[in-house]
Parts: C-alpha cells; structure tokens; sequence
C-alpha cells in the first residue's frame, strides 16, 4: 500500500532508555523540526542539486513533509526559520540524543554554527544538554541508532574527535559504536544510508561497499547509484515508511518487502541537498 503527500503504535519493546528516541522501537512520538529559512536559496549544496534553491517550493514540500510525520502519529514542533543560517530547516545535524543527554556539536561547516541554539532550548527541556568541545565537529546527519549500536560516519563535515566524543557518551550506556569512513561522493551517513526496521539497512551503491555495511545487519538492501537519494527513508513500527517521491526501485523494492509506504516529494528539498531525515531530530 503507498500514500502520496505532494502538498500542504504498534510498539515493539525497546531497551527502556531515551537513547535516539524512536529509533529503537520506530515509534517516532515527537519532533522538533524549523521552517525553511528565506533565505534557502543561499543554502550550501554541491550533491543532488540541479538548480537554485526555492525557498517557497521547499516551503511547500516540508509542509508536506510535517504533514506525513503527524500522519504517522508523530506531535511535531515547528521552530521559526533563521534568515542568517539558509541551511537551518536541517534541524538533524544540531543536535543528537544518547540517553536522556542531547549532545550538541559544533557543526561541520562554518556557516551553520549557530543553528544549535534553539534546538538545544527546545530539546534541553527534557534532557541535560552537552556542548562539544572546541576542535571537535560533528553534524547528525552523521549519525543512525541501528537497533543495538550507533553507527558514526567520518566525514567532510564529522571528524574523529567529533564522532570519538560522541562515541564516548554512547560507550558509556553500554551500546556499541561502528566508525564508518563516508566517501566525498557524498555528504553524510544518513544521505546514503537507513533503517526503516529492526535488522534492516537501506544503502545507497557507489558510496558505502558491502564490506563496511553487510557485517552490520542481518538483511541489506542496496539501491542503485542513480536512486542513491531515495535510500534515506523514515521507518515506523509496523512497517510503515516515509520515503521521497520519484524514486520507482526503491518504491518497489520496500513495496516487495511488505511495507506500507507514503511518498513525499522532496524534489525542492534535494536541491540544498536535504533529505527526509535531515529535517527533523526525534526527541521522544
């Protein structure tokens, strides 16, 4: 079954902890997300884009990208956008949550310093708020709680002291860490890589290898280079899934494997190259 937005709980028993909320269990109960900023067409992108930013048609499409959240019961957020920081609607590299802490970091690329503040009020509401020290970079979209572990990507915009302190807090709950070093092919983890059930990986081919991704899972499916965009997806329990419009493989490969599906077009999105996870942090 597929859902299309275009325009404006079964739960399954976690480990008890905050942890990435909703990651575990996919349940997904709350997020913080922020409105595009008016000046997105000023955001950094050098992947996916064929053409300058809208900020009116990316408006539109988180619009309906909130609307799928809260269809998948999820109570959603809505911070202001920021008119100084054009890339700041990707809300998931400012912030990530081990176990009732939000780790906020300084963020990969200088332009964006200065996003965290907010989404660290908003999220310091309900967890102790660590700010990275000074050296260490780390952006979220470097960052996915697989079932039992955090898996951390080293990248242009995550370097290793970022992503050893990171390491560090998760170690300390007893969880285990996975280093994964992230091509310049591409951005983040997140871009090329998702989880949208226990055991299963969504990995983009040309970017991660099967050596670095099949030893984490029981169950890997790989989406072609040309789609790579598609293989970033929000998973819910039950099998349920958000996925980007347009993309027929991965459409059909998650509609084979049982999932309900509902597609959002995140074509002005993917001009700053955001994808569905970058543009919220679930805190609960």
């Amino acid at each position: 079954m597929e859902i299309r937005i275009r325009i404006p709980n079964d739960y399954e028993e976690g480990v008890g902890r905050l942890l990435m909320p909703g990651a575990y269990d996919r349940s997904r109960q709350a997020a913080v997300v922020r409105r595009i900023s008016s000046n997105f067409d000023e955001a950094v992108a050098k992947f996916f884009g064929t053409k300058r930013p809208d900020p009116i048609a990316a408006q539109g499409s988180h619009d309906a990208y909130v609307t799928a959240l809260r269809a998948h019961g999820t109570e959603v957020t809505v911070l202001p956008g920021l008119d100084d920081h054009p890339d700041c609607c990707f809300v998931e590299d400012t912030a990530v949550m081990v176990d009732g802490k939000v780790i906020i970091p300084n963020m990969g690329h200088p332009s964006r310093e200065g996003e965290q503040r907010d989404v660290a009020e908003h999220l310091g509401e309900n967890a102790e708020v660590v700010q990275m020290p000074e050296g260490a970079t780390l952006d979220g979209g470097d960052v996915i709680f697989f079932d039992d572990r955090y898996l951390i990507g080293l990248s242009t915009r995550t370097n290793r002291a970022g992503a050893e302190l990171l390491a560090e807090h998760v170690r300390a709950d007893d969880f285990d860490v996975e280093l994964i070093d992230i091509p310049t092919s591409t951005l983040h983890l997140t871009t090329v890589c998702s989880s949208p059930r226990p055991g299963l990986i969504i990995a983009a081919e040309g970017h991660l290898t099967p050596s670095q991704i099949e030893p984490l899972a029981e169950d890997v499916i790989w989406i072609p280079n040309e789609e790579s965009y598609a293989a970033n997806t929000i998973g819910y329990s039950g099998d349920r899934a958000i996925i980007a419009a347009g993309f027929p493989v991965l459409r059909q490969t998650m509609l084979d494997e049982g999932f309900s599906i509902t597609s959002v077009d995140m074509n002005a999105i993917m001009q700053a190259d955001g994808s569905l996870t970058c543009l919220s942090v679930f805190n609960a």
